[in-house]
This record gives structure tokens, C-alpha cells and sequence, in this order.
């Protein structure tokens, strides 16, 4: 693990893979960090790739900050990241809260991407009853901890029949959320509440865009995925069988199969 001083707070974040190999950033969705994608890094990296895998501020080992975190403050702090390791151009990728990070980072930055990879995430703005639900949410956490919440959605994260079939998923999905500082998902889920429509600048992207989502998946279900999908004009759809809301834990080789292929078929420049 390393770490670096971005936007005055200090992110931890893992650096796989051969350094000259094409680079790809993946950003863990909320309330995880950056060991979610730990069979996503050794698939790549063994692939040639170099794979950049932070700890979102608030998250992991990275500095809380109380208050309101913004997406375009993650995305800020992503390529400051970049900068300070001197890459010009990477494929972005994120799940859930990550994958809206994604499009902020092209919405703000599309210069800068390669291609993007995003799993189980809305390109929608977020309606008054979630902005509602996610600052409430924020104040439950502050009051009680992350336990409880934990607990809660565990069987959503994964999906019901998961969290019996593979108790060590599980038992590493709820450690992640477990250890996460409540005043860092609070800030997170309080600057979500806010976050931007997406739809128009998908739909002028000129990168290639992975468009992945689990078959059961309750919070962004297939029909979310198909509309970013339609929305991309170079777009490609994935469903994952046997998945809920985090795919590339639940069935990791099914998802490193399809983003491999995608690397090495959509976007070529960067393999």
C-alpha cells in the first residue's frame, strides 16, 4: 500500500502491475474500499496491466473528511492522484457510488480517459425522495455506527442467495462496511444526494464505455444499466448471472472475463 497528499487529504491506495503497462483506476463503490476490487487487480495486473486501486477519501486508510463530500471532490482527488504519479490517460472504472465518480471524473476530465468501466450504477440525477433517504441515512450512521446499517443490506449488497453460498464474500463485504467511518460515508452519502444528471454527457462520449450490472441486483437493477448502455454510442452491455449489486465479488471470473475482453477488444489503445 502506498499513500499521497491530494487535495489535502492523504488517500492510501494499492499500485499493481508492470509500471509502463496501460493503466486502469478502479474506484470501490460506498460504503467499501479498495480490497472490493482485489480479484479485479490481480487479473489485470497479470494481464500486463498497471492498476491503480485508492481508498476514496473518507474511506479505507484514506483521511475523513466530515461534513459533505462531493463526487467532484472524489473525482478531483482521483486525478490528482494521476498527476502525481504522472499518468496522462487511464480506463476509469467504478461500482455503484464509484461508477457515478466515473462519469463525474468524465464529465469533468474526459481528456483524461481511456475508457470507462461502470458496474451497477444510475446515470440519473438523484430524485427529492432519495436526496431525502440519503440524509437520513447520513444521520443514522453518525448516531449508531455502521453495524446495524451492515447488517441491513448485506443480502441487497450481495444478493440474498449469496450470503449463504459464499460466506467468505460475505464475511469481507461486511467487514468493509464495518470498518468504515461513519463521518466519511455520512460526507459521502450527503454529497451524493446532490450529484448531477449524467444522461447528456454519456451520450456525447467518445470513449468506449463497459456497461456491467448484476442479473438480481434491487438498488440498480438491468434496466438502469441498459439506459446507460443506450445512452454511449460505444457501449457494451454485460449481465452477470448470479449476482446482486457487486458483481465483480460475487462472480469474479465471469467479471474479469468480460472487462479483459472489453480492454482488449473496445479499447485497444489501452492494452
Amino acid at each position: 500500500m502506498s499513500y499521497a497528499t491530494v487535495n489535502g487529504a492523504t488517500l492510501h491506495y494499492d499500485d499493481h502491475g508492470p509500471v509502463t503497462g496501460p493503466v486502469v483506476l478502479l474506484i470501490h463503490g460506498h460504503p467499501f474500499n479498495r480490497t472490493l476490487w482485489a480479484p479485479q487487480s490481480r487479473a489485470l495486473a497479470a494481464a500486463g496491466y498497471r492498476v491503480i486501486v485508492p481508498d476514496l477519501r473518507g474511506y479505507g486508510a484514506s483521511d475523513v473528511t466530515p461534513g459533505k463530500v462531493y463526487l467532484s471532490d472524489f473525482a478531483d482527488d482521483l486525478i490528482g492522484l494521476l498527476d502525481l504519479l504522472t499518468v496522462d490517460q487511464a480506463v476509469i472504472g467504478g461500482v455503484s457510488m464509484g461508477g457515478q465518480i466515473a462519469m463525474e471524473t468524465h464529465r469533468r476530465y474526459a481528456h483524461r480517459i481511456r475508457a470507462l468501466v461502470l458496474s451497477d450504477t444510475s446515470a440519473l440525477p438523484e430524485t427529492p425522495e432519495g436526496k431525502t433517504w440519503r440524509n437520513h441515512l447520513a444521520d443514522r450512521l453518525l448516531a449508531e455506527g455502521m453495524a446495524g446499517y451492515a447488517d441491513d443490506v448485506i443480502d441487497k449488497m450481495l444478493a440474498a442467495y449469496n450470503v449463504t453460498a459464499l460466506p467468505a464474500v460475505a464475511a469481507h463485504v461486511l467487514g468493509m462496511m464495518r470498518a468504515t467511518d461513519p463521518r466519511g460515508a455520512a460526507a459521502a452519502l450527503r454529497g451524493r444526494a446532490e450529484r448531477p444528471d449524467y444522461r447528456d454527457t454519456l451520450a456525447a462520449a467518445r470513449c468506449p464505455v463497459l456497461v456491467v450490472v448484476g442479473t438480481d441486483d434491487v438498488y440498480t437493477p438491468v434496466a438502469d444499466a441498459e439506459a446507460i448502455s443506450r445512452l454511449a454510442p460505444r457501449s457494451v452491455l454485460s449481465v452477470i448471472d448470479g449476482a446482486g449489486h457487486l458483481p465483480g465479488a460475487k462472480q469474479p471470473e465471469r467479471f474479469n472475463r468480460v472487462l479483459l475482453d472489453f480492454l482488449r477488444t473496445q479499447a485497444p489503445d489501452a492494452a
